[in-house]
């Protein structure tokens, strides 16, 4: 059979199957209407107006014309976008238990997704996953991975001296190597290690299709999966086979590295993956739970690192591009660091030095907010019915929070598209990081709501610090000849996906 027949038929069933669904699709509503939102096509929803790599942009219009909440369909998959915090409180916090869980596209055995701890629906699994990262990453344990995160800062300003031309390069091995460090006690090779190129490529390919609408695509169209890699479009199937062997690697390889350590001989440093494993015997002599245990933490430290690693690289390149636009912020930023460490450089900065660089806080908080790297989190899902505000939420419906438009609230943040620090002076918390929790920030939105807030946001916020604090001590950063950026980065050209 010819492949344009072949691809002519097959759109002729998916077209078929919408429009069965659409009219089989019946719910009680409870005499409530759904939120305000644009009007849907016939069959296939609101597609129209969206760009499929920054689909953030046409949900915060959408918010502007319709409210706080929208309600929109892809094919006959509800989705509800909230577009501020005070929404997102109320139904992703407070109402926790029924938005924990991930659509079902998210999950997706084909991509080999049933693992991440991210991505894993409300479930024993997941808490499983919660508790093991909670014992190594809560409040008052993380000052113990502070010497690794200076240390590797430190590696990062030497290669940017080296090689600047490749800062990108050397942001995503500083950011990746702490991780790797605590995790797993892993040192990376400073150029080339090959496995930081496993990571990088399965990490190109989450990005590009670990987003609500692939998602919602394949949930309503499983037999997509079954297409031939050969087939027109069918790209995702393609990335799906290379997954499927980048996974097992990138979990396997670095686990028996930690899992190998001779950790009792005193020869290696700790772990969370060591200790972790170490607790095993404590807790239980069974062995098919210690089985569960172990994949447990095998599971969780992989979903770990892929998470900690793009995140902190691209908001890395977020304080780059701020820093250049903005030299009157660097050059306070730096009068503020000369005043701690002095202006000969007799030192470089250290932990005990951030209770006296509150600007220094602040321009990171601003790059948080700024241009969140993940502008929509990570999808939520509606485990029953609700009702809020007199507005029907279905059973199933993929919940997602804006964090976009939360970040360009007018009321709460005047010239939201400028970079101005400024703005979170008067509500930085000059502390110590041992008693600091950047959830209680006015910008804890990027970090996710409820029982599926970022686990990791209090390495992660610390080794920003280490990182933006050392660049600005040693570097002036200026815009390069000729590039012609305005203030509030129009012209800049930013990647499409989960992240950007």
């Amino acid at each position: 059979m010819a492949p344009t027949l072949v691809l002519a038929l097959a759109l002729i069933a998916l077209i078929s199957l919408v429009v069965v669904q659409s009219l089989q699709k019946k719910r009680d509503t409870k005499k409530h209407p759904l939120p305000p939102g644009p009007p849907p096509l016939p069959f296939v929803g609101n597609v129209i107006g969206i760009d499929p790599d920054h689909p953030w942009l046409a949900y915060t219009r959408w918010g502007t014309e319709y409210g706080e909440i929208v309600y929109s369909r892809l094919f006959s998959q509800d989705i509800v976008i909230i577009n501020s915090e005070r929404v997102a409180h109320d139904l992703l916090d407070r109402r926790s238990h029924n938005y924990s869980t991930r659509p079902p596209g998210l999950t997706s055995p084909s991509f080999c997704h049933d693992y991440s701890t991210v991505f894993l629906p409300y479930s024993d699994k997941l808490r499983l996953h919660r508790r093991i990262f909670h014992e190594a990453f809560h409040l008052e344990a993380v000052s113990s991975f502070r010497p690794v995160q200076m240390r590797n800062a430190h590696n990062l300003i030497r290669n940017l001296l080296a090689s600047p031309e490749v800062y990108g390069t050397h942001f995503h091995t500083f950011s990746t190597s702490i991780i790797m460090s605590i995790l797993y006690d892993y040192s990376t090779a400073p150029v080339d290690d090959p496995f930081l190129a496993l990571i990088e490529r399965s990490l190109e390919i989450d990005v590009k299709v670990l987003r609500p609408e692939v998602a919602a695509v394949i949930a309503e169209f499983p037999i997509l999966k079954k297409l031939p890699p050969w087939f027109p479009g069918a790209s995702f199937v393609r990335d799906a086979i290379v997954q499927r062997t980048l996974v097992p690697m990138i979990m396997d390889m670095p686990f028996e590295h930690a899992h190998d350590d001779p950790q009792a001989a005193g020869t290696a440093a700790p772990s969370v993956v060591s200790d972790a494993l170490k607790r095993i015997p404590v807790k239980t002599q069974d062995e098919g739970e210690a089985a569960v245990l172990e994949k447990g933490i095998k599971e969780s430290s992989a979903s770990g690192y892929a998470a900690a690693s793009e995140t902190t690289t691209s908001t890395l390149y977020v304080f780059l591009l701020a820093m250049v636009l903005y030299p009157e912020v660097q050059i306070r930023a730096q009068a503020e660091i000369d005043s701690v460490v002095g202006e000969t450089l007799e030192r470089l900065p250290d932990w005990g030095d951030r209770a006296s660089m509150p600007y220094i806080n602040a321009v990171i908080q601003e790059t948080l907010r700024w241009f969140p790297v993940v502008p929509l989190g990570i999808a939520h899902a509606t485990v029953n019915d609700d009702i809020y505000e007199g507005y029907y939420i279905p059973k199933g419906a993929t919940v997602i929070a804006n964090a976009w438009s939360m970040a360009r609230n007018p009321d709460k943040y005047p010239n939201s598209t400028r970079f101005i620090p400024e703005r979170h002076m008067s509500k930085v918390v000059v502390e110590e990081l041992s008693t600091h929790d950047p959830a209680s920030d006015d910008i804890s939105f990027v970090f996710g709501f409820g029982r599926r807030i970022c686990v990791g946001r209090h390495v992660a916020e610390a080794s920003l610090f280490a990182a933006v604090v050392n660049i600005l001590t040693v570097f002036r950063l200026e815009c390069a000849p000729g590039w012609n950026v305005g203030p509030d980065a129009e012209g800049v050209k930013w990647t499409g996906g989960l992240t950007t």
